[in-house]
């Protein structure tokens, strides 16, 4: 097998698994080769299952030679990050505090991956249970960027976009809790889907329930759609979970836009984006236009930043599973995290519901916003690049942990649809990030939106330059 198969889309793999050109053995082999041929530069690996993985390739393998049923992503490797469980494997959520946990089922989205013919190859690196948008935690060290390896490939999937991006795997399955499929995406030049707050089942159940999405992180987002529509749909366990039908993303990802209305917003009122990020932004407004889309700008998308919210109900979730650690065992987090940990802590229960109920209010605000658009359409991240080991960007010191990012976490807050993909290169040759916003349940518009953004650029213009 030559090195392209390392960037061939899943969607041809799929192809070729089907038509028997390719088998399921030799994906794996190679994958797991390349994810531990890796560790040493990437470290995009928590921990890599190579008996199990190559035990499930070779199932796969035979249903290919003996003519049975193919599930939608049938032979093709993935992996899954380590905010979700995979039955015997270490379910440490990137946390030193957790290091021996194993998990005793898989996760929904994982357990149908494997129903539809994944191969799951390993589990993948996250800061420590999602609290950081960068790639780092005391468990497993520092995660790098494909693209340059002083460069963090940003989080907390962190793992699953450096693998992706340095073609270990297709894709891979990521949790966004305010960003964290979409941050490591614009930082990766990698396309990925957060769906409705629902779509695809989140258990066992998360420190930030109301919060927490599982989604696809690929190379492309048709890519994404085809991992979304064999992981989304209802499950029982999840109480949360969208009882309606999916949409049909994979046939969206081949729509045109010509006629969808497409607000594009460039600091939605309160962000500070870096030049760079404006430039490829403005860009890629202008080929939605070109594209046949209504676009119009709008300056102010928000009254506030809705960064308080967002804190007060993600922060106090991770700091109430994590209470006892906090108390008694502090030294086994990562400090940062700790430190912002237990203000969150200290939350009277009128200030948390006050800040219920102006979440309550911001959904409301969005959906009258979307009965004008179709669509919203931002940068994922101010910067187009941050150094690996850094917490904060240059120049953004008075913002928390996560609150830097300014333009992710509204939409988890809202639990809307929406996806990230390379809206081009910064100067320095980094990957910049577009978030696409679509109107609640509306994944399809968003994937429509995404993939046709994606055929109007040159061929490989989100690869890495060779070598990681």
């Amino acid at each position: 097998m030559s090195a392209e198969f390392d960037t061939l889309s899943a969607l041809a793999l799929r192809g070729m698994v089907a038509r028997r050109e390719v088998s399921p053995v030799e994906l794996t082999r190679r994958a797991l080769d390349r994810a531990i041929a890796t560790q040493p530069t990437l470290n995009a690996f928590f921990v890599i299952l190579e008996e199990e993985a190559m035990a499930a390739a070779r199932v796969a393998e035979d249903a290919v030679m003996t003519g049975a049923p193919l599930g939608l992503i049938h032979g093709l490797p993935f992996s899954a990050k380590d905010l979700m469980a995979v039955k015997g494997a270490p379910y440490a959520s990137g946390s030193r505090a957790m290091a021996h946990n194993i998990a005793e089922v898989d996760a929904p989205a994982v357990e149908r991956a494997k129903a539809q013919g994944g191969i799951l190859i390993g589990k993948t690196t996250t800061s420590e249970f999602g609290c950081k948008p960068i790639g780092d935690s005391p468990l497993t060290g520092i995660t790098r960027n494909p693209w340059n390896l002083a460069m963090t490939p940003g989080g907390s999937s962190a793992g699953a976009a450096a693998s992706v991006a340095a073609g270990i795997t297709p894709f891979a399955l990521g949790t966004d809790g305010g960003g964290s499929i979409r941050i490591p995406c614009a930082f990766s030049g990698l396309s990925g889907l957060k769906g409705q707050f629902g779509r695809v089942p989140v258990w066992p159940t998360s420190a930030t329930p109301t919060l927490a999405h599982v989604g696809p992180i690929a190379r492309s987002m048709a890519d994404a759609a085809l991992l979304f529509s064999a992981v989304a749909g209802h499950d029982r366990r999840d109480p949360f979970t969208v009882a309606g039908p999916v949409p049909d993303v994979m046939g969206a990802a081949q729509a045109s836009v010509a006629g969808i209305r497409v607000a594009y917003s460039p600091t939605f009122g309160y962000a500070r984006p870096a030049p760079e990020v404006i430039a490829a932004t403005d860009r890629a407004a202008r080929t939605f236009e070109a594209l046949g889309c209504h676009v119009e700008e709008v300056d102010e998308v928000f009254d506030t930043d809705p960064a308080d919210l967002w804190t007060a109900e993600f922060y106090a979730g991770v700091g109430t599973r994590l209470r006892d650690v906090l108390e008694n065992r502090r030294e086994l987090l990562d400090p940062a995290v700790a430190d912002i940990l237990m203000p969150a802590l200290g939350q009277e229960m009128k200030s948390y519901y006050a800040s219920v109920f102006a979440r309550y209010a911001l959904r409301e605000k969005m959906r009258l916003f979307f009965e004008r658009y179709d669509l919203l359409i931002s940068p994922v991240l101010p910067v187009s690049a941050l150094e690996a080991g850094r917490n904060l960007p240059k120049g953004l010191e008075d913002r928390n942990l996560v609150s830097w990012v300014f333009y992710t976490y509204p939409f988890n807050l809202t639990g809307q649809p929406a996806g990230a993909v390379c809206a081009g290169l910064s100067p320095q040759g980094m990957p910049i990030g577009l978030q696409i916003v679509g109107r609640s349940y509306c994944e399809d518009d968003v994937v429509r939106a995404a993939a046709a953004f994606e055929r109007a650029q040159p061929p490989g213009y989100n690869r890495p330059p060779a070598g990681a």
